[in-house]
């Protein structure tokens, strides 16, 4: 693989990372508007439990991106 291939990764993963924290931030915006608007508990609890279980999806999806830039960087320094 080429240096650039490596750069063009870098740059990839940060925008994947950005991405995710937006799809993060939308997803708990839904699930507190559920929430706020749900009136039974059990119901709301549900929501509580489903929120936080996809927050939980993303951080660690965000941590997987950051290990693939650590990869790439270390890939990278590899090559030169």
């Amino acid at each position: 693989m080429s240096k650039e291939y490596y750069k063009k990764r870098i740059i990839d993963l940060r925008a994947s990372i950005a991405k995710e924290r937006e799809a993060k931030k939308k997803d708990n915006a839904y699930y507190a508007n559920l929430i706020k608007k749900t009136s039974t508990p059990s119901v709301k609890a549900s929501y509580r439990k489903s929120k936080i279980d996809r927050a939980a999806s993303h951080d660690r999806r965000i941590e997987s991106l950051k290990r693939d830039i650590e990869n790439a960087k270390a890939s990278l320094k590899r090559i030169k």
